[in-house]
């Protein structure tokens, strides 16, 4: 049965089928349980009991013994939507989310995409073609040329005068994908062609294809998306900017909304730009235009995400709308209810991205079972996970274990509310960037909102690491305590004494415990 708010819907459904796993799957399958649909999740043998399938109303298996069979198997997981009876298909982000054949897949099989059409996917997919589209559409693009190189030709003509025309220093750039791979930075002429071919390698491994171009590299610049919705009638608006500078191998690792570097101003000038890239594809649904801002407060445009970005919850935070349930409404035909006038900006939310990786390891991705796993849980802070106590991390998938994100009246009220929620989760069994997360938005160049995309790559990441304690003496510390009847709960008079260096808290022995083990 159709929920009441899709009554008028001109291509209603009652279930959808999310094509994905972890954190995005469930925070998807709760949306739709919040709107009256049924969920399915897809999950393959190592997602067995998982925490996606545990909430799902269906769980369909994925036969297979790696991604290609699983997760990204298109057939598959169409096969599964017919099984299960699920009338639309969700594809989060990453996996098959911007394959423009996965999406016309889906529509000839006559199910609802949750997402802009195939034709949109595929020109913003291709960074040449989008910045061809972008250049069409008045929506000021980074310098760059496309590269002419024959296969099989040597291709350091064709390479050092497109390098001289856009200068130095630029960067090697992938034409396909996205999230840093095929992307080589060049400081000087002789450098040229050693990252062109890595570039070009490492792209053709990623995407299935090597085709790169150059662009000018805009160092001391800060990364800045806008957040759209469009309807299929032609309604376009945009629902503000996050910052997302810093980063680490052109990987987020904070992001926040608003950006502490951006006017009125520039918010109007950039949001009209990202309505217009967004309209020049015809774009349907929730979508991210990334640009970069210098320091003289210009802007020009990165690529176009088209699908739901990991950091999207810190603009449903500011603005109270929920990006998920857009999404469903534009894909069954409902009109935005909601005009450019209804945006405003409440309050500022951050979002810090927790991995199990080893930071003083050149962020290692780590492994283990999670023995003890415990968020915080106060107002003002919102976890998206899809991990509990007990599960493994692998090294089958992404190494994102949750992301933590904050809302508070004011930055500087958001992060003292970020610091407290990072000093109260503790999570024992695997090494995670807990400790370098809090001491990164302590520094004085993150609270003072000065952060750009190049400084994490350009900083001695010493000054940010804290001393690690053996998990097992951890967990019989933790172990022990309970048995004692120590815990948060019941705190005994003597450790009135114990003060927290970074809370200033005393009579709790955990706070110490996750000060020295985040």
């Amino acid at each position: 049965m159709f929920p009441d708010w899709m009554s008028s819907a001109p291509s209603p459904f009652d279930s959808v089928l999310v094509a994905n796993r972890g954190e995005i799957a469930v925070r998807i399958l709760r949306a739709a349980k919040e709107s009256g649909l049924r969920g399915v999740a897809v999950y393959s043998d190592p997602d067995r009991n998982s925490f996606h399938v545990e909430i799902s109303d269906q769980a369909i298996h994925l036969p297979g013994t790696n991604l290609s069979e699983t997760y990204l198997n298109m057939d598959a997981i169409i096969s599964a939507a017919k099984q299960s009876g699920a009338q639309a298909i969700h594809p989060g982000y990453g996996f098959l989310s911007e394959r423009a054949d996965f999406a016309k897949a889906v529509v000839d099989a006559n199910l609802v995409w949750i997402g802009p059409s195939p034709e949109a996917i595929e020109t913003m997919g291709d960074k040449i073609s989008a910045r061809r589209r972008m250049i069409e559409s008045n929506v000021p693009i980074i310098p760059g040329e496309e590269l002419d190189i024959e296969y099989g030709t040597n291709p350091l003509g064709v390479l050092a005068s497109s390098a001289a025309r856009v200068g130095y220093p630029l960067l090697v750039k992938a034409s396909a994908g996205g999230g840093g791979k095929g992307m080589r930075a060049v400081h000087e002429p002789k450098m040229l062609r050693t990252e062109y071919e890595a570039a070009a390698r490492e792209a053709s491994a990623a995407f299935g294809d090597g085709t790169v171009y150059v662009e000018r590299l805009l160092t001391g610049s800060r990364h800045v998306e806008i957040q759209v919705l469009c309807d299929r009638y032609g309604n376009s608006i945009h629902l503000n900017e996050r910052d997302c500078s810093l980063q680490r191998r052109h990987q987020k690792v904070i992001e926040e909304a608003p950006s502490p570097a951006v006017t009125a101003e520039i918010r109007t000038s950039m949001g009209i730009a990202a309505i217009r890239a967004a309209e020049a594809v015809d774009y349907e649904g929730a979508g991210t235009v990334e640009f970069l801002l210098t320091s003289k407060g210009e802007f020009f445009f990165l690529e176009m995400n088209t699908r739901l970005q990991v950091e999207h919850p810190v603009t449903e935070l500011i603005t109270g709308i929920d990006l998920v349930q857009k999404q469903f409404e534009v894909a069954a035909g409902l009109p935005l209810e909601i005009s450019q006038d209804d945006i405003g900006i409440t309050g500022h939310s951050i979002e810090a991205r927790i991995y199990a990786e080893d930071v003083s390891k050149g962020f290692l991705p780590a492994i283990g079972k999670l023995a003890m796993w415990r968020p915080p849980s106060t107002p003002g802070v919102r976890m998206d996970s899809g991990f509990r106590e007990g599960d493994e991390v692998t090294v089958d998938f992404d190494p994102m274990l949750a992301k933590l994100i904050v809302h508070a009246p004011t930055r500087n009220a958001a992060l003292r509310r970020l610091d407290s929620a990072l000093s109260e989760f503790i999570v024992l069994g695997v090494t995670t960037n807990v400790g370098f997360l809090r001491e990164i938005t302590r520094s004085k160049i993150f609270s003072e909102g000065l952060v750009t995309t190049d400084f994490l790559d350009n900083t001695d990441l010493e000054e940010f690491l804290q001393p690690q304690i053996n998990d097992s003496i951890l967990v019989s510390i933790s172990a022990a305590s309970s048995r004692l009847g120590i815990d948060r709960n019941s705190i005994n008079i003597n450790s009135e004494n114990l003060i927290d260096e970074y809370s200033g808290h005393s009579g709790d022995p955990f706070r110490t415990l996750k000060r020295s083990f985040p």
